[in-house]
């Protein structure tokens, strides 16, 4: 088996509750008995054997490279485990032998991870919607909850990400891109004023596709007098958004958290109608944190001296990060977006990240709105002075005499129907005016939406 080749395609497997593998394509039961297991019994090798312990006590599909030893060669894997009732299922690809690594010899991956090690106060891994998936043991002491509380946890909702000094996030670029990032400013989100530096490499799976980070977390301590940080609570939507920021996000965040637990049947399996209930509370809490940014959001922008920072952006630049960074939401409903091509610019005046606000908005919606199966085109176009800049949906479309009201506070089309807050749109056209533009409808039932934005041509 030594110089076996590559393996095409998927390996399958199955294990119960206990762990035995009672279902494996061959390859994966002639790995298993060469790591001394035996038919039926427990799965004997470790790596695998991990990583379906942790997606069945999460409640979680977990999907992780990993590395298996099968005699005097090494096996490069890509292992998917999803939970199902008491179950749980194997998918791996990417099946690659190679001689076994040698003592001293260290992969360019290790390398950039020994790199990230070096120094950090805890590390950190997640898959490609920025979910966690592991952390080093100080990890948990640094921000205060069990690992269990901490996996499965997006990464936005622990931290909130602060701008480089050239205007953008970089780790939503480097999601977007599937690249490395470092020197990400980040401030817990539980614990306003604690700082840290993250740096990232991406994780690509053995099928070549991007599978998440693997990243250090560096403590900054920051000597802010008083008055400075009172400019910074003022600088984001005022007094009162930090104070209504600090006294909701946090026990919303424990309510979700705790409903995907009990959901999860961690402790043990509930009967349906509580899991249904459970899921429920979930949704129910993530729409209250949804409200909560927008109303912190609204704060800003309707204060007398709100002003955008006016720079040089290319809106198609726009149009394809906000497009990556919703790959995944599409990709869940089914849902393909043909955005401007690689070599398409538009210079446009605005502040980039206001505007990347109101793509992510505009394309959220139409995202939301589209039948399963169905495409959402985003087009470019230069008219004069202006810039524009369509999202356009196959959705149901909207009457004309609500298309108005689609852009005044706490309003929806179809109340019945889920959604967001109401105030999306709202705060989207008010960003947009703000910046010289302005945000304009096109739709009929039936026929979909068309949301331009339009701004200043650079």
């Amino acid at each position: 088996m030594t110089n076996a080749p590559a393996i095409a395609g998927t390996v399958n497997g199955r294990l119960d509750a206990d762990g035995r593998l009672i279902e494996a394509d061959p390859p994966l039961a002639a790995l298993h008995e060469h790591a001394g297991g035996r038919p039926g019994g427990v799965l004997a090798v470790p790596q695998i054997a991990t990583l379906a312990r942790l997606a069945r006590r999460l409640g979680i599909t977990v999907a992780r490279p990993a590395i298996a030893a099968d005699g005097e060669r090494d096996l490069d894997l890509w292992v998917r485990a999803e939970p199902r009732g008491n179950e749980v299922t194997l998918e791996i690809s990417g099946w690659t032998a190679r001689a076994a690594q040698a003592t001293g010899q260290v992969e360019p991956e290790e390398r950039e991870a020994d790199f990230l090690r070096a120094g950090a106060d805890w590390t950190w891994e997640t898959d490609e919607t920025l979910a966690l998936t592991q952390l080093s043991p100080s990890a948990t002491t640094a921000l205060g909850r069990t690992a269990r509380e901490l996996i499965g946890r997006r990464m936005v909702h622990l931290f909130r990400f602060r701008e480089a000094a050239d205007g953008t996030i970089p780790i939503l670029i480097a999601l977007a891109e599937h690249s490395r990032f470092d020197g990400q400013l980040a401030e817990l989100a539980a614990a306003p004023g604690s700082h840290y530096l993250l740096s990232g490499v991406p994780l690509i799976d053995g099928m070549g596709r991007f599978a998440g980070f693997r990243g250090s977390a560096v403590v900054v301590h920051r000597a802010e007098s008083s008055a400075d940080a009172e400019h910074d609570r003022a600088s984001d939507g005022g007094a009162f958004g930090a104070r209504l920021d600090q006294a909701l996000r946090t026990p919303l965040n424990h309510i979700v958290n705790a409903a995907e637990l009990l959901r999860a049947q961690h402790e043990g399996p509930l009967r349906r109608e509580y899991t249904a209930y459970a899921t429920d509370i979930a949704s129910a809490g993530r729409h209250l944190l949804a409200m909560v940014d927008d109303l912190v959001d609204l704060q800003a922008i309707e204060r007398d001296d709100f002003t955008p920072e006016i720079e040089r952006i290319d809106l198609a630049d726009v149009a394809r990060r906000a497009a990556g960074l919703l790959s995944v939401r599409a990709a869940e409903r089914r849902v393909r977006i043909d955005k401007p091509g690689d070599g398409e610019a538009l210079p446009a005046l605005g502040e980039f990240r206001r505007v990347l606000q109101i793509m992510m908005n505009l394309l959220v919606n139409a995202i939301r709105y589209s039948p399963e199966g169905s495409m959402v085109w985003i087009r470019t176009e230069r008219v004069g002075q202006m810039v524009a800049l369509t999202v356009a949906d196959l959705g149901k479309g909207i009457a004309p005499e609500d298309q108005d009201r689609v852009f005044d506070k706490f309003e929806r089309v179809d109340p019945s129907e889920p959604g967001g807050t109401g105030l999306g749109l709202y705060i989207a056209r008010r960003l947009a005016r703000a910046m010289g533009g302005d945000i304009l409808l096109d739709s009929a039932p039936g026929q979909g939406a068309r949301f331009t934005l339009t701004l200043p041509a650079a």
